[in-house]
């Protein structure tokens, strides 16, 4: 996907990926203030929500937008431990990843083992099938027209904004999520950690439904959950779409150019940049996964020079995006179902 001579493209993408690589070493005190002030930030709007409800649920509820806020920015905690970006040790790495799912409801080791397909295959459109990028997967517009007219109707119905970005994440992380529904039977950890962590979940739920009340329980934690959950499928969804975000052939495909021109850079405002911890600057996060978050945006602005061709887009294009489900190979460009049904009427 990067043109011109072949040696000088390959000189260029060596450049880019030691200049980024400089940025990839965990700096403890980061680390650690980072943990400190997600974690302690969502339990102290935890504990004051259930302070509140025992008055009134709805100024309980003004809180969980922050809630959410700060469960957004432990799974990203989360994810930085997937790719052992967060601590220089695996084991550091594996202990606090786990620790964060017990709040995120992501089982570590197997949402971590699909994570790592997907930054193999993102925006590749002979490998979709592997089943491991959940987050821009698309159907081309011939593909789409090819189909009958009931599974055409039902694809545009589980891809509707609403339907994928509002009604199923909440389903995914409170009820999928608690099976290896979807994990080959050759990862037994993976799949023994998913029934380990439900375990836990439901201990841990039954232990304060028993000391604080199911009900008053359920009145904070249910809001914050389908919060967080709309507002981290989006984050990651909307990463890899956009009228200038590129899908290509396996064999036109290299990892430089895919995390340059086929992830995004979403330009947030800063408060919301702060929560979703500089997942924005996902070109960089494409580029190398071991970067911690706290250092993309420098890594970011040390390479801006060569990051001309990366997809912006702004919060607003953000939402727009969402629109976008389907790749047009003629046009090069995803389109939204509305453009491909012109397109085949014409």
């Amino acid at each position: 996907m990067i043109s011109g001579n072949p040696s000088t493209a390959d000189a260029a993408r060596t450049e880019l990926r030691r200049e980024v690589a400089r940025f990839q070493a965990p700096v403890l005190g980061d680390s650690l203030s980072q943990l400190g002030s997600s974690f302690g930030g969502f339990v102290a709007v935890w504990a004051a929500m259930y302070v509140l409800s025992g008055s009134s649920f709805w100024l309980a509820l003004v809180l969980a937008p922050l809630a959410a806020g700060f469960l957004v920015r432990i799974f990203i905690i989360q994810h930085d431990c997937g790719h052992h970006a967060f601590f220089r040790s695996r084991r550091a790495n594996d202990l606090v990843g786990t620790a964060c799912s017990l709040l995120t409801l992501t089982p570590y080791p197997s949402w971590r083992r699909q994570h790592a397909g997907h930054h193999g295959v993102w925006n590749d459109l002979d490998r979709r099938q592997s089943g491991a990028d959940i987050y821009s997967s698309c159907l081309t517009v011939a593909e789409y027209t090819s189909l009958g007219p009931w599974t055409r109707r039902w694809y545009r119905f589980t891809r509707h904004p609403l339907v994928a970005n509002v009604l199923l994440p909440p389903l995914v992380f409170i009820l999928l999520y608690r099976l290896p529904f979807d994990m080959p039977r050759s990862w037994r950890r993976e799949r023994l950690m998913v029934h380990a962590t439900t375990l836990a979940l439901a201990t841990a739920i039954g232990g304060l439904g028993m000391l604080l009340g199911f009900g008053r329980l359920a009145a904070v934690q249910v809001p914050i959950t389908v919060l967080a959950a709309i507002a981290g499928v989006w984050l990651f969804s909307v990463q890899h779409r956009g009228d200038r975000t590129v899908w290509a052939r396996h064999e036109a495909w290299d990892a430089t150019s895919a995390a340059l021109r086929s992830s995004t850079y979403l330009r947030l405002p800063k408060i919301l940049q702060w929560f979703t911890g500089n997942i924005g600057f996902h070109h960089v996060h494409h580029l190398n996964p071991r970067v911690p978050n706290y250092r993309l945006q420098a890594c970011h602005e040390r390479i801006e020079d060569r990051c001309d061709v990366v997809p912006r887009l702004s919060f607003r294009d953000g939402l727009r995006a969402l629109r976008l489900s389907l790749w047009d190979e003629k046009r090069a460009r995803m389109v939204t179902f509305r453009e491909a049904a012109a397109q085949r009427h014409a």
